[in-house]
């Protein structure tokens, strides 16, 4: 009789499972609760210390890591293996099922402390999995309770796992130990002082295939660091499955959108922020950003840091918009939206960023933290002759925050808390003030302008002035400060530097 050796933390579907197993005529050996679980729902059983004769050890910390337990899962299915198990009295072992201690769970609580967190790390479960999956020519894997119905109805119709589903279970079974060991090594990584590691071990899981990359002759896919059911931590509630285009998009929208309080629309198209506006109501806050450039919004993407109720589900008009990213959609903006079939609706709950920023180069990987805003201890300084108005600096607190997701160089116009002009991507500063005062327009008289790095000439701030902008907020640090101050100076505006700059390439 076949022999299923068991041990899981995780025990989802076990009973049934093991059942079926049953009815097929295969026996159990299995460890403590495990054990315990099978025995209470009818099932015979046998122990891990029946099999070992050894006994449970170290308050069961030492269960399965026995000679006789991985001689019988890692015994090929040769002449010489099974004379020799023959000979030393030790019986094969033709599936394991096991999952291991929910350590990622565990240090996903940041109360826990590193004691708990380290006793959760599984040592006998993953010795298991790795030797049953080496193995697979012989034994059937199974790490994940999703498997067991395919399984258990591959041995109910042919009495046996086919090679080429074993070998897919191996596969699962070893990225399910990576995932788990690169958990641990980050997580240990976290406790040093060291807050980019000098090994750094991310395992990534699929999320989606993308029906191409950037363009139709590229293959795609979306990965997660965790295993969810949809895009940026969150779920589809409607549409189509996102483009790799449209994720980017959403991802660089959604980041903008959570670094306001106040609420907040944030319409991108091809990574680059078009309109920013902040309200007392979402509602209020579109018709100023769809206004910042209402040809670019065209065909791009929103993201809001409140629920999108049915205001501004309304207030979208005949826009075409390709997604929306909100914490939760009211039950009235679904109605209203269920008519946009080709709007795909994604629901983040969450508000929490990654705290670092991966980006592949030729033969590496660039790591750097993201770029939070701020750091605590800024202080504005005021360089110019005249200080700007209550008006202004309102402005050029919301014009800050905005410059910090548009690409480099990277310059904002804003009247109050909306955008009305962006200049982006530009390789020359005084070419991206030109862009943002185009289109501004007329709206570039009396606003402010916000500028991701400093002024290396006076040209970009007289350029401003005569678009008609007023107040000026920038980094410093330019060689020529006292020259682009002087040309401030002389055109009556006022100008603040911050000592930050905020370059996102």
């Amino acid at each position: 009789m076949p022999v299923a050796l068991m041990s899981v933390s995780d025990k989802t579907g076990l009973v049934s499972f093991a059942r079926s197993l049953a009815d097929a005529g295969w026996e159990f050996v299995a460890s403590g609760g495990t054990a315990n679980t099978l025995r209470q729902a009818g099932l015979d059983v046998k122990d891990v210390a029946d099999l070992t004769q050894a006994p449970e050890m170290l308050g069961g910390r030492v269960k399965t890591l026995h000679p006789v337990v991985h001689a019988g899962i890692l015994a090929r299915p040769t002449d010489e293996d099974r004379a020799e198990l023959a000979r030393l009295g030790i019986r094969e072992i033709d599936m394991v099922v096991c999952n291991l201690y929910p350590f990622q769970q565990t240090v996903a609580n940041p109360d826990v402390s590193l004691n708990e967190a380290i006793e959760q790390i599984d040592i006998g479960g993953v010795t298991l999995l790795r030797a049953a999956a080496k193995n697979y020519a012989r034994v059937t894997v199974v790490c994940d309770p999703a498997d067991y119905e395919a399984v258990a109805a591959a041995i109910t119709e042919k009495g046996f796992v086919p090679l080429a589903e074993r070998a897919n279970l191996a596969r699962k079974a070893f990225a399910h130990t990576a995932q788990y060991d690169a958990a641990i090594t980050n997580y240990l990584s976290g406790q040093s002082a060291a807050r980019l590691p000098d090994l750094l071990t991310p395992v990534l899981v699929k999320i989606q295939d993308m029906r191409y990359g950037e363009n139709p002759h590229q293959r795609a896919a979306l990965y997660g660091l965790e295993n969810t059911d949809g895009p940026l931590g969150g779920r589809l509630l409607q549409g189509k499955p996102l483009s790799y285009n449209n994720v980017l998009d959403l991802d660089a929208a959604w980041q903008a959108a959570q670094a306001f309080e106040a609420p907040t629309v944030v319409i991108v198209k091809h990574l680059s922020p078009c309109g920013i506006a902040s309200a007392a109501t979402l509602a209020e806050a579109f018709p100023p950003a769809l206004a910042s450039d209402p040809v670019s919004a065209f065909g791009g993407v929103i993201a809001v840091n409140r629920e999108f109720s049915a205001d501004i589900a309304t207030a979208l008009g005949d826009l075409f918009v390709e997604a929306i990213a909100a914490p939760a959609f009211s039950d009235e903006a679904r109605e209203i939206l269920s008519s946009r079939k080709n709007c795909r609706l994604v629901e983040i709950p969450s508000a929490d960023l990654p705290a670092v920023e991966l980006r592949t180069v030729t033969g590496g990987v660039l790591v750097q933290e993201r770029d939070a805003g701020d750091p605590p201890d800024v202080r504005w300084e005021v360089v110019t002759e005249r200080y700007p108005t209550e008006e202004e600096i309102t402005a050029l607190k919301f014009a800050w925050t905005a410059c910090q997701f548009v690409k480099s160089n990277a310059i904002v116009f804003a009247v109050g808390t909306a955008t009305v002009g962006i200049g982006t991507g530009q390789p020359s500063r005084v070419d991206a003030v030109k862009l943002a005062a185009g289109k501004a327009g007329e709206q570039a008289k009396g606003a402010v302008m916000a500028s991701d790095a400093f002024f290396p000439f006076p040209d970009g701030i007289e350029a401003a002035a005569e678009a008609g902008v007023t107040a000026v907020v920038q980094p410093g640090g330019s060689v020529r400060d006292e020259q682009v101050i002087a040309a401030a100076n002389r055109l009556g505006m006022a100008m603040v530097f911050t000592g930050v700059r905020h370059f996102r390439h």
